[in-house]
């Protein structure tokens, strides 16, 4: 697949990860004209409902969804994928072939151990893509360096108090119709398959919630919120409201 230059790039351990956590984001630049692209590190295949085949259907419905220009799922191991070289250079040459200006990536703490291992791979492969001493290849063809100029983690399970809040209001619905791409995960009465985590519809409630509060902390009806590990910077103090 040839990969063309995105404004953001969004990368989750798990398909999923990316709509539950800053699917309102994405399809708000979307709108916007910006463009964006997806990267999942594994099928999901451990989870509890669904199966790995499955999970990339969904994904790929979800991707439409978004309106992303591409999605990648590197077939890492779900559970059990390492933050070492191999990996990292997997990612870096996804980096390099779309050049991102902002990537997004999982949370650095969280319930599911994938998620902050994820998180810390996918820092470490940013920083990593800027270094000209490291060769990569991306279809036969010989990569440059490239750094993107923000990385933000996203706030999954566990409640991060947010450093930055994105107004998702009027972004809700189609956000969680991405998220219902992925029918065999989420609430369906008639779904057979054993109870998980993420299945009840009070965790959809609270998916809502969550939202409701981090929206608050910026007077936003919805909001999806980031953590960065550097200040911010802006050029004119009157765009901060």
């Amino acid at each position: 697949m040839e990969l063309e230059k995105v404004d953001i790039l969004a990368l989750g351990a798990h398909p999923d990860d990316i709509e539950l956590s800053c699917s309102g984001t994405l399809i708000k630049v979307v709108e916007q004209g910006k463009k964006v692209g997806l990267l999942d590190l594994t099928q999901g295949e451990l989870g509890t409902r669904g199966s790995g085949p499955l999970r990339l259907e969904e994904a790929e419905r979800a991707r439409a969804i978004i309106g992303a220009a591409f999605r990648v799922n590197l077939g890492m191991k779900d559970g059990f994928f390492q933050d070492d070289e191999i990996n990292q250079r997997k990612i870096v040459e996804v980096i390099r072939a779309c050049k991102p200006d902002i990537v997004l990536v999982n949370a650095i703490r969280d319930r599911h151990p994938d998620h902050a291992k994820g998180s810390q791979l996918q820092h470490r492969a940013c920083f990593l893509s800027g270094l000209r001493k490291i060769e990569s290849t991306y279809n036969g063809k010989a990569q440059e360096a490239w750094r993107p100029r923000l990385v933000l983690s996203y706030i999954q399970d566990y409640f991060l108090e947010p450093q930055i809040v994105v107004d998702i209001t009027g972004y809700w619905e189609k956000k969680m119709e991405s998220v219902m791409a992925y029918s065999s995960q989420f609430f369906n009465p008639n779904n057979d398959e054993p109870e998980s985590s993420i299945s009840s519809k009070a965790f959809l409630d609270g998916l809502k919630g969550k939202a409701q509060i981090v929206g608050r902390y910026a007077n936003y009806e919805y909001g999806e919120g980031y953590l960065c590990d550097r200040p911010i910077g802006v050029s004119d103090v009157m765009s901060l409201f």
